[in-house]
């Protein structure tokens, strides 16, 4: 509502992180607006495709993570502005237009947070994109057929991706697999 009252044309709404890859690549927007918490498919994961069969849409976050991560890793993926939920009233439209003419948006308290972890080391991310898929996936409770099926791969390639990424986790229950993705913020507690 806030883009459609400062005069933007919306060209669809996606659910889920599978659904925002398929608009954004029939309708090839000029940005795409993110939450980094979709379910099916997490924001980051789902904008790493939209890059590739979107390449000229711009990006932007939406979301209530500011930790430097999900920032960093957003960056990385090609995000033109970040920018938190609790600001969207006074900054989204800013983070649009930015986007839109290739310049970067972040929100000042999402700035600040990452003036102050600075100093934090996070180890690099030790799962495969697919991995990270499955992981997700598992973590909102499919099973491996219900897994293979979305990701269109077999049964046994779905638990194959299932047990690599316990292994490299040192993750030995699902329980722990779903903890794991709630501290990543692939799937919300």
């Amino acid at each position: 509502m806030l883009l459609q009252q400062a005069g933007f044309l919306i060209a669809g709404e996606a659910g889920d992180g599978h659904t925002a890859i398929t608009m954004a690549e029939q309708l090839q927007p000029q940005v795409v607006v993110l939450d980094i918490g979709l379910p099916l498919l997490n924001g980051l994961d789902a904008a790493r495709a939209i890059r590739k069969l979107s390449p000229r849409s711009k990006l932007v976050f939406l979301s209530m993570h500011a930790e430097r991560h999900y920032v960093i890793e957003g960056l990385r993926i090609g995000a033109r502005a970040f920018v938190l939920k609790s600001q969207a009233g006074t900054e989204l439209v800013q983070a649009v237009i930015a986007a839109a003419r290739n310049r970067t948006h972040i929100s000042p308290e999402i700035a600040a947070h990452l003036a102050e972890s600075l100093g934090d080391e996070r180890a690099s991310d030790p799962l495969t994109p697919r991995e990270r898929q499955v992981l997700q996936l598992v973590a909102e409770g499919k099973t491996s057929k219900e897994i293979a099926s979305l990701l269109a791969i077999s049964i046994k390639t779905a638990e194959t991706h299932r047990a690599s990424t316990m292994e490299k986790l040192d993750i030995h229950e699902t329980a722990g697999l779903v903890r794991y993705a709630i501290r990543c913020g692939m799937i919300q507690p």
